[in-house]
């Protein structure tokens, strides 16, 4: 089995999970809490722009979650906004305030619902720490993941926006 987790968006092979229902939606639920999944049981888990959206505090468990339904040598693919990219594009002077408004937006969240709030912000070494410490290995960033047209290979300002990475359940 792969999980897409935070998809609306069904595509063969893949079952997503999402915290609000609707249309493509496989499974409703919270990505904190994969009880539901046996441990060992998940050939992939790939999250574009849903981990930013958790508070610090349930990042580590969270990821560890993640890990425990992963079979050995299973991988998860995660991407992010790229906070140094966002920054840059934030503190370029040449940029308009209506561009600034949009990267504090990508910074922040939409804030549109309950669930459009971003809580933590990433670089690769913040990410691949926290990856380490809940199990993970063979940390590394990609530039895309070509999987899905979602967030994961956006382009703002004609830089990708996203912190691509994968890494793997340990055999």
């Amino acid at each position: 089995m792969k999980l897409h987790i935070g998809s609306r968006t069904r595509a063969e092979g893949w079952t997503t999970l999402d915290i609000v229902p609707g249309e493509g939606v496989d499974i409703v639920g919270d990505c904190r809490d994969l009880s539901r999944f046996s441990d060992n049981s998940i050939e992939t888990v790939y999250a574009s722009h849903v981990l930013e959206h958790l508070r610090l505090a349930d990042l580590i468990p969270t990821l560890k979650e993640w890990h425990r339904v992963l079979i050995p040598d299973g991988s998860v693919m995660i991407s992010v906004p790229d906070m140094n990219i966002l920054c840059r594009h934030f503190l370029n002077p040449t940029v308009t305030g209506e561009t600034k408004f949009m990267v504090m937006w990508m910074m922040f969240g939409g804030q549109l619902d309950q669930y459009d709030f971003h809580f933590v912000g990433f670089d690769f070494e913040i990410l691949g720490t926290y990856l380490s410490e809940a199990g993970f290995d063979m940390i590394f960033r990609v530039p895309s993941f070509a999987l899905f047209d979602d967030t994961s290979a956006q382009n703002f300002l004609g830089v990708p926006l996203s912190l691509n990475v994968r890494a793997r359940k340990p055999a």
